[in-house]
């Protein structure tokens, strides 16, 4: 049976060390700030939202929170994020995706101040991110490493095999796996054989919004597996991508579905609110 890679446990410990490094900054007159902007009334995005706004007050981080109709308009909604980019007492900016379908996002992120961008979205965080260089790196898979880094997973040398290829996780999540000296393999929609060259990882991290999609055939025996699915199933539960009950068979390592990927992203999301101090 598999080893329960344990999320909350890990998201706990990292937001007790970032409430301490707050207390000793507001100990010496400086404080951190997050906005927080919501346009719409998505059930998900609220939920994540008062999840982020929680994890704040847990740690000592001031939020601001924005919360708009459905039917702010792009312009609108540019001209509330200039004005946040110009507040100096704003450290960090986070605008919730998704965005109602008559705002570009892109146009929204671009529009963020790289400095404050504590999503790790904007094209600049994610050019810094793919030379090795300085800057936000998006939470979620930022959150990963961390969870394997403290979960005793060695990575470097590892074939890591991700199912995915989005901005938001896919990507960035191949970037920092060969920072780790990981060998990486992205796989997606178009992949042919896709089966066989998931059974190659020793590292298998899935991210593709398919509720159970990866089965036990898909993982190689003692294959470390890492599920960044939020999906129901059929009699809607809360699931992954993973067909968990399958997979912890045969794999030697696996993140449940809640209390695995979803709590680290929120801890790494304090986190960068921190740097965002060093980038001011």
């Amino acid at each position: 049976m598999a080893m329960l890679i344990d999320g909350k446990k890990i998201s706990s410990q990292i937001k007790d060390e970032i409430k301490a490094e707050v207390l000793t900054l507001k100990e010496k007159g400086e404080e951190v700030t997050l906005a927080v902007v919501l346009v719409g009334e998505d059930p998900a995005s609220q939920v994540y939202v008062r999840n982020k706004k929680r994890a704040c007050e847990y740690v000592g981080i001031k939020s601001l929170s924005f919360e708009l109709p459905a039917e702010t308009t792009q312009e609108e909604l540019l001209l509330l994020v200039e004005k946040l980019n110009h507040d100096p007492a704003v450290n960090g900016i986070l605008v919730q995706l998704p965005l109602p379908s008559h705002i570009d996002e892109d146009a929204v992120i671009k529009a963020i101040d790289p400095n404050k961008d504590v999503d790790g979205f904007h094209p600049m965080s994610v050019g810094a991110l793919s030379i090795g260089q300085k800057g936000y790196v998006s939470c979620t898979p930022a959150g990963i490493i961390e969870l394997m880094k403290r979960s005793g997973i060695e990575m470097d040398g590892k074939h890591c095999v991700i199912v995915g290829r989005s901005n938001i996780v896919g990507k960035p999540m191949a970037m920092l796996m060969l920072r780790e000296n990981a060998t990486v393999t992205v796989t997606h929609s178009h992949t042919k054989n896709l089966k066989e060259i998931t059974k190659q990882a020793d590292i298998l991290i899935v991210a593709i919004g398919r509720a159970k999609f990866i089965t036990a055939d898909y993982v190689k025996d003692q294959a470390v597996v890492i599920d960044v699915g939020m999906d129901h199933d059929e009699n809607g539960k809360l699931c992954g991508d993973v067909d968990f009950d399958s997979v912890q068979k045969v794999a030697g390592a696996i993140t449940p579905v809640p209390g695995g990927v979803g709590p680290m992203t929120i801890a790494m999301l304090m986190k960068n609110c921190l740097t965002s101090l060093e980038l001011k």
